[in-house]
């Protein structure tokens, strides 16, 4: 509680601070006195050569190429129809993983995927791996979060999906989260 107060003031304090900069000794927002509007300043010169390249500015640059220009941008979203696949090695680290798993070491098993993800990071296969490893560790909304991240990369592939859904009504039981397992287990028979 004793945190939050001091992080309440020091916040109060840093705007009131910045709210001062900006107003004038009677307490008003300064606006300098004078019958001229403040300029910019004009950039310095080098030179005066000819041989300097013009500066283009958005107006005036000349229209590009059809071949130099984007292609038009699809306003809905993208969707992959599948998750990446796994590459040799981040198999590898899951199946190192599952073999400490079933050895009882889920700290272990979960640096392994952590590596694993960071060279698959779009593999469903990898998230429902380190929601497994995380149930194991008894940390569940990790494992939640997880697979929830997973069933997003999975993409049409019925079998993950399916997985997926099964795994995160497992999870939610666990948590004591009857109604949303129960909605986990109706999606995971609807694939």
């Amino acid at each position: 509680m004793k945190i939050k107060t001091t992080f309440r003031t020091g916040l109060i304090m840093t705007l009131l601070a910045l709210a001062g900069c900006a107003s004038g000794p009677g307490g008003g927002i300064y606006v300098p006195v004078g019958g001229e509007p403040a300029k910019a300043p004009e950039p310095p010169r080098t030179s005066a050569g000819e041989d300097e390249a013009p500066v283009w500015r958005k107006s005036e640059q000349p229209a590009a190429a059809p071949s130099e220009q984007e292609p038009p941008r699809s306003s809905s979203p993208s969707y992959r129809e599948t998750g990446d696949g796994l590459s040799p090695a981040a198999l590898s680290l899951v199946r190192e993983a599952d073999g400490l798993l079933k050895q009882g070491d889920a700290a272990g098993a979960i640096a392994r995927l952590e590596r694993a993800q960071r060279i698959a990071p779009r593999s469903a296969e990898v998230y429902f791996k380190l929601s497994e490893a995380y149930v194991a560790s008894n940390r569940l909304g990790p494992a939640e979060q997880f697979t929830l991240k997973g069933l997003s990369l999975a993409g049409s592939d019925t079998r993950l999906q399916r997985a997926g859904w099964l795994l995160l009504a497992d999870i939610r039981r666990a948590r004591g989260n009857v109604a949303g397992a129960d909605q986990a287990e109706a999606r995971a028979a609807a694939q």
